[in-house]
C-alpha cells in the first residue's frame, strides 16, 4: 500500500425530500446563486419549482443557466463564466447529473482565473480558486458529486479533457433516491456502467497489498451488479435507487483509491470515442472495458482471477487461473448486454475508419494508463477488440 492523503470535505445529504432543504445548505456560502441544468426534466417532474421555492425563501436571488448536454461543451462553460462574472455569483447550484455537474465546477473555477478556463484542462494552468457548488443529484453515475474532477468537451477540435483538484469537490451534495424514479432504463444502465468503471480504474493496479480496498471495491460492485436489474425491473424500488445512488458516490469519491496506483486509461480512451461521436459515456465503458482486460488481464492473471471469483462467483480453477480470468472478462460483458448496454462498437453504430485518429489524439502527451502502458498502436488494437 503506498502513501496518501484523504479528504473528502463534501458534505452528503442523503434521502426523502431532501432536495427540500437546498436553500438553508446554499445560504450557508452565497446571496447570489446561479441554478444550473440541463434539459427541461426538472420542470417536467416538479423539481425545479421546489429547488427555486426553497432557494428564495432562503432569502436568495437566482439566475439560471440550463441547456447543458451529455458530454458538456465549453462553449456553455465560457457563457457561464461571463454571466457570473457580470452578475457578482457567488455560488452555483447544479441540479442534474454528471454533465451538468462537471460544467457547474468548470464555471467554478473558470470565474476567479484571469485566463480561459480551458488552461485547466490541457495542463497549461493550475487550479487555486473556485466559486463554491453545491449539488442536487438527479442521474447516479459520473460520481461528480463529491469527486475532484471535471470533464469538459472543446468543440474546436472535439477534445474531451478531465481538469482536477481537491478545491473542486462540491461543498454539499443532496440526493434524494427518489428522483431518480423518472430515468429511463438506458440512463440508469449508463450509470450503472459508469459507476464499475470507475471501481475498475482503481481495481486493477499494480499495487500489491491492499486488501482492505479490494474487499471495498468488491463490495460496491457486488451491490451495483445486484441492485441495477431490481431497479430495471421497478424503477421506483427506492431501496434498490438509493443503494446505487450511494454506491455511485463510493465509487468515484477516491475512498476506493488510497494506497493504489490508479489506471484510468480506458476512462481516456472513451474520452475520444465520446468526444467524436457523442456517445453516452457509460455506454461507451460498457464497450471498452471488456476489451481492455482481454487485451491487459496476462499483466496480472491473478488479480483478474481474483476478480471473476470475488464479484462474479466464478470458481477458481487452480490449473487454469487464465481460464478463470477470462470467464471473469466475459462476465462483465455478458452483464452490461444484460442491462441493455453496447458491448461493440458495431452495436453502437461506430466506424473503424477513425481508430488511428482517436488514438493518436489520445495519445498526444505519452502513453495511457499504469497497469499497463498503452500507446497509439495498444489503443487501435482495443478498439479493433472492440468492433
Amino acid at each position: 500500500m503506498i502513501n496518501f492523503s484523504y479528504q473528502n470535505a463534501t458534505k452528503i445529504i442523503f434521502g426523502k425530500n431532501t432536495e427540500n432543504r437546498v436553500g438553508n445548505e446554499t445560504k450557508k456560502f452565497g446571496n447570489k446563486v446561479l441554478l444550473h441544468y440541463g434539459g427541461g426534466s426538472i420542470k417536467k417532474f416538479g423539481l425545479y419549482d421546489r429547488v427555486v421555492e426553497s432557494l428564495k425563501s432562503a432569502g436568495l436571488e437566482v439566475l439560471e443557466l440550463s441547456n447543458v448536454q451529455p458530454n458538456p461543451r465549453l462553449s456553455l462553460v465560457r457563457e457561464g463564466i461571463d454571466l457570473c462574472r457580470k452578475n457578482n455569483i457567488d455560488f452555483i447550484l447544479a441540479v442534474g447529473g454528471g454533465s451538468v455537474i462537471d460544467s457547474a465546477k468548470a464555471i467554478g473555477i473558470g470565474v476567479p482565473y484571469e485566463g480561459d478556463v480551458w488552461d485547466f484542462y490541457t495542463g497549461k494552468a493550475k487550479i487555486k480558486s473556485t466559486l463554491p457548488v453545491g449539488v442536487i443529484l438527479t442521474i447516479p453515475a459520473a460520481g461528480s458529486e463529491s469527486s475532484t474532477g471535471s470533464v469538459i468537451t472543446n468543440e474546436d477540435g472535439w477534445y474531451k479533457r478531465g481538469a482536477g483538484s481537491t478545491l473542486m469537490r462540491p461543498v454539499f451534495a443532496i440526493m434524494n433516491p427518489e428522483l431518480t424514479y423518472t430515468l429511463p432504463p438506458y440512463q440508469t444502465a449508463a450509470g450503472a456502467a459508469d459507476m464499475m468503471a470507475h471501481i475498475f480504474e482503481r481495481y486493477f493496479t499494480n499495487e500489491p497489498n491492499v486488501d482492505l480496498t479490494d474487499r471495498l471495491s468488491e463490495a460496491t460492485l457486488r451491490t451495483i451488479i445486484k441492485n441495477v436489474p431490481i431497479a430495471l425491473e421497478n424503477s421506483e424500488n427506492y431501496e434498490a435507487r438509493a443503494e446505487i445512488m450511494w454506491a455511485g458516490t463510493i465509487a468515484h469519491n477516491g475512498l476506493l483509491g488510497t494506497g493504489r496506483i490508479e489506471d484510468w486509461a480506458t476512462h481516456d480512451i472513451e474520452h475520444e470515442l465520446s468526444g467524436i461521436y457523442d456517445i453516452t459515456h457509460g455506454a461507451g465503458l460498457a464497450i471498452l472495458f471488456p476489451a481492455w482486460m482481454k487485451y491487459v488481464y496476462s499483466q496480472d492473471v491473478k488479480r483478474f482471477a481474483q476478480f471473476a471469483n470475488r464479484v462474479w462467483n466464478v470458481e477458481i480453477d487452480v490449473n487454469s487461473l487464465e481460464r478463470t480470468a477470462l470467464e471473469g472478462i466475459e462476465k462483465t460483458k455478458a452483464y452490461f448486454k444484460r442491462i441493455g448496454m453496447p458491448v461493440s462498437l458495431s452495436e453502437a453504430n461506430i466506424p473503424s475508419d477513425r481508430f488511428e485518429e482517436m488514438a493518436a489524439k489520445g495519445t498526444e502527451n505519452g502513453p495511457l494508463g499504469s497497469f499497463v502502458k498503452l500507446y497509439k498502436e495498444d489503443i487501435v488494437n482495443i478498439f479493433n477488440i472492440a468492433k
